[in-house]
């Protein structure tokens, strides 16, 4: 049998073969094997993937929740990472300290999940419904702005304004939020109107 091998490829074989027995002599085959036995399986593969908005600012940027727990076998679900998601258009995966932060504000013990109110002169706070807390705060914006209206100024002219309430609008609202959030509140007359990202 006639084998064709030029100088510098009987070079590069040997070369090669040299390479590949010193590597399997030094025990670089077992420690590749004993690396592979301790490779563990994915942290998130068991876990629900939820996907959702940052509740920062209003950039909007897209992330992912992991939550650990069936809820559907009656357990908690508790929410064990956060992470910026890549297909959104907004942020495309990245994060910014305050959204990579996340987790930690979601699962703080002193984070307000329930409304509260403390009665005018009192120094405890009580938990009430959202339905008590969305009556109180329509009854008082009625009785204020029946109270304060102003339909008509010293020239007799309509003004329809309304300047002893003001609105702070959140930052974290969306363009299109933002926007119906204005038109609802120039529509009840008031004038004092910011938003939370200029503060």
């Amino acid at each position: 049998m006639n084998i064709d091998l030029s100088r510098r490829g009987f070079l590069k074989l040997a070369g090669a073969g040299v390479a590949a027995t010193s590597l399997g002599a030094m025990g670089f085959g077992e420690a590749e094997a004993a690396e592979q036995a301790h490779v563990r399986a994915f942290k998130l593969a068991s876990t629900t993937e939820t996907r959702n908005i940052c509740t920062y600012c209003s950039v909007a940027c897209g992330i992912i929740m992991y939550s650990k727990g069936d809820l559907k076998a009656g357990e908690k679900a508790e929410l064990i990472h956060i992470e910026g998601d890549a297909d959104h258009p907004t942020n495309r995966g990245t994060l910014c300290p305050k959204g990579s932060a996340l987790k930690d504000f979601v699962r703080s013990e002193t984070r307000a999940t329930k409304p509260r109110y403390r009665a005018p002169g009192a120094s405890d706070w009580q938990d009430i419904s959202w339905d008590e807390a969305f009556d109180k705060i329509a009854r008082a914006i009625k009785d204020d702005r029946d109270a304060n209206f102003i339909e008509k100024n010293a020239e007799g002219q309509t003004v329809n304004r309304w300047t002893t309430a003001g609105f702070l609008a959140a930052s974290g609202s969306t363009n299109e939020t933002a926007w119906a959030t204005y038109k609802v509140v120039r529509s009840l007359g008031i004038v004092g109107f910011d938003n939370q990202a200029r503060v």
